[in-house]
């Protein structure tokens, strides 16, 4: 009886050790399941390594053709390469990769982001988009199942990627996106969308140096009509997809690594001129001067006031209704972003960026800014110029592939978590991004990255390595389930 008791206890330890054992391997298991190695720690690596190639000693700076761009693009080539993919840089120096599919005559869905930056920037704005993109493919390359997709996949890198819909998989780095060098944003982009326009070849740097000279300095010879031919056949492509950086800070205030798109804000940029007359600070008496400086700051200042209280200022008739305030109220955002005075202070120019999701509202906004600011100038006996530099309306997503979006990333946080997730945050981006010159081309939709602080085009910028992670499984749940 005692050998039995003792056979038996032998026989439970043995099974509640196996249990435990067993508990251990099925967490193992679905670690596999979840590539982090691919999706996480290389991922991670390749932004570090991407972060130091730059053109400047001590910060991250590149910028449309510059070497280090060539250097970062011939590296996201290897990368796109070790994920299966035939590469390629067109007449623009866009980055392509592409994988062939089973369907021959299925549309392509492009996901993507761009691998310029501005000067002093963090590693990841940009470079996530690319760097989720093609270790999403890795994986895939590494579980049979490359080859096997049903559409086509392209993605481009200013940064992006292409996916769905086609004969093969495709995955684009955009050339350029900040604008930094040429002050044109979209190069890259707007080419394959069809929009950028030739004369945008012949636009100078600081240096008097073309984009057309930029790309024959690195053996890239464009002539008018192979930028033409640039452009996508709408036909052949199904959709745009964006994984970015928010670059403001919702997802991290509300606890959400990741969020979808609703829409990308519509944008203007003006430069302002105030002009009066010098004078001898001792000897012109205060009542006779014509002071651009101080009348520039009373500019700036109303600036700042129309734009946090929309509704001060704006009222219900032809040009504004309550969706409109509504919509101003929580959208609208304007920045001075430049003011120098020149010479000595007669002159005084400022810039403004001024940003809302409501077009009308935009344009009602800049309406009444215009009437306000030439009534303060008359005020104060100077001249005021105001001149457009920049428009874009705002894109909204397409509902169904920001539908889809939000049913991979949920898919994604569950299998990360094992947890049931909460509604998956939706939120708007007032930043541009390269899905606003490819909704010319196609319907778009874009994922956001939560990053530490809100902080981006700074070294600052951080995203959680975890995110990171979650940004890449949302991007293969998407391409396992709609590819």
């Amino acid at each position: 009886m005692a050998i039995s008791s003792s056979i038996l206890f032998c026989y439970l330890l043995f099974s509640l050790i196996s249990n435990v054992a067993s508990s251990f391997m099925y967490s193992d298991d679905r670690r596999d399941v979840l590539f982090p190695q691919i999706l996480k720690e290389e991922a991670v690596t390749r932004l570090d390594e991407l972060g130091k190639v730059s053109d400047a000693n001590g910060y991250l700076q590149r910028t449309f053709m510059s070497p280090a761009s060539v250097r970062a693009g011939n590296l996201i080539r290897q990368w796109m390469e070790d994920a299966g993919l035939r590469t390629w840089v067109d007449h623009l120096g866009n980055v392509h990769g592409r994988v062939e599919g089973l369907n021959a005559s299925a549309q392509a869905l492009l996901i993507g982001s761009h691998l310029d930056t501005v000067v002093d920037a963090g590693i990841f704005d940009g470079s996530l988009g690319i760097i989720t993109a093609i270790s999403a493919l890795k994986v895939l390359k590494s579980t049979g199942k490359l080859g096997k997709l049903k559409r086509p996949v392209e993605g481009a890198s200013c940064g992006a990627l292409l996916i769905p819909g086609c004969r093969t998989l495709q995955v684009i780095a955009f050339s350029d996106e900040e604008g930094v060098r040429f002050q044109s944003t979209f190069l890259g982009s707007a080419a394959l969308a069809g929009i950028l326009p030739v004369s945008a070849l012949r636009v100078s740097d600081k240096s008097g140096v073309t984009v057309l000279d930029a790309l024959r300095e690195n053996s890239i010879d464009i002539a008018e009509e192979s930028l033409l031919q640039l452009k996508y056949d709408p036909a052949s492509v199904w959709g745009y997809i964006e994984v970015h950086i928010e670059q403001g800070p919702v997802l991290e205030w509300v606890g959400f690594p990741l969020g979808v798109v609703q829409g990308i804000a519509g944008q203007t940029r003006l430069k302002v001129t105030v002009r009066g007359s010098q004078g001898h600070a001792g000897t012109v008496p205060m009542s006779m001067r014509q002071d651009p400086m101080t009348a520039a700051a009373e500019l700036i200042v109303l600036l700042e006031r129309l734009c946090k209280h929309p509704k001060d200022f704006l009222s219900y008739d032809g040009r504004s209704n309550c969706s409109t305030l509504e919509s101003l109220s929580s959208s609208l955002v304007c920045t001075v972003g430049e003011i120098s005075s020149w010479p000595s202070a007669s002159n005084v120019t400022f810039t403004v960026d001024l940003r809302a999701i409501d077009d009308a509202g935009r344009e009602t906004v800049l309406y009444e800014l215009s009437n306000q600011l030439y009534q303060i100038c008359e005020k104060r006996s100077v001249s005021c110029i105001v001149e457009r530099k920049h428009d874009a309306n705002a894109v909204m997503c397409d509902a169904d592939l920001s539908s889809q979006l939000k049913s991979a990333s949920y898919a994604a946080l569950k299998r990360m978590t094992g947890a049931t997730q909460h509604e998956i945050p939706v939120i708007m981006s007032g930043a541009g991004h390269d899905a606003m010159a490819m909704s010319h081309l196609t319907k778009v939709g874009m994922l956001f990255v939560r990053c530490r602080g809100g902080i981006s085009h700074s070294p600052a910028e951080h995203v959680l390595d975890d995110d990171v992670w979650a940004a890449g499984l949302a991007v293969l749940a998407f391409l396992e389930t709609h590819v």
